[in-house]
């Protein structure tokens, strides 16, 4: 039984995965999708779930009818649960880290990433993406981006009243401060709830990441507490009251700058 109308559960999946072995990712994960409570309405898992970070696209990438999508949507199925996450993506040659949004009735929307990570070369590999996704479900309206995406508050901004952000990540240990200093930024600017998944483990490149998956409401609170460097299932529950309640307390969006994004 799902969340009652005007909240919103979310199942954040803080997890390893087998550095570009699709298979043995995804057997991984369907023993933690067993385990998610039934009552949850979104599933969040990290970026490039079932290959990890790589850059060597040719013979990992899948196309969108492959069997990672098929998984997510076999899952959203099963679980009648919105499920999203990052994978690794080609169309006509050309290479993306793709947002996939499953829906429980086997529709898919997708988001490809808007700034790719020029510092580990994504940018040479991965083509990026030009519009965000908004997702309306069960009365939220979801903006789902990806890692890097985090460190560009204008990609972020709340221009369409957004009640959630969520960001899917590999982001390395080095880097947690600015994960976690990011993530409350970006709810309190926007007032907002944000979301932030990211994975555990080490890769094949040697980099360590430690998690610290988050949720924190409108205000910049935390809503859960996640323990560094454990795989593990983490709930956080969303009112839309309260975001209510936040607007019409603090109306600071109303003088929020009027712009437009436009393409190199």
């Amino acid at each position: 039984m799902h969340t009652k109308e005007g909240s919103l559960k979310l199942g954040l999946v803080q997890t390893d995965n087998t550095w570009q072995d699709i298979d043995a990712s995804l057997a991984h994960l369907s023993i933690k999708m067993d385990k998610i409570d039934n009552s949850v309405d979104v599933i969040i898992l990290p970026e490039l779930f079932s290959t990890g970070f790589t850059m060597e696209a040719e013979g990992v990438a899948e196309a969108m009818d492959g069997k990672a999508v098929k998984w997510m949507r076999a899952h959203a199925k099963e679980k009648q649960s919105l499920v999203i996450g990052s994978l690794l993506i080609v169309e006509s040659g050309t290479y993306y880290n793709r947002l996939i949004a499953a829906f429980p009735e086997g529709k898919t929307e997708s988001y490809d990433k808007r700034h790719l990570f020029s510092f580990a070369g994504e940018d040479a590999v991965f083509t990026a993406g030009e519009e965000r996704l908004i997702i309306n479900y069960k009365g939220f309206k979801i903006c789902p981006l990806i890692c890097y995406d985090l460190r560009f508050p204008v990609w972020s901004r709340n221009t369409e009243e957004i009640d959630l952000l969520i960001y899917v990540a590999n982001w390395p240990d080095a880097r947690m401060l600015a994960w976690d200093t990011l993530l409350k930024a970006r709810a309190i600017e926007n007032l907002c709830y944000v979301a932030g998944v990211n994975r555990v483990g080490v890769d094949n490149n040697k980099l360590v990441y430690v998690g610290h998956t988050s949720a924190y409401d409108a205000m910049g609170a935390s809503l859960m507490a996640s323990k560094p460097s454990q795989e593990a299932i983490y709930y956080a529950t969303l009112e839309k009251a309260h975001i209510a309640s936040v607007r019409d307390k603090f109306s600071f969006l109303d003088d929020r700058d009027r712009f437009e994004i436009k393409q190199d």
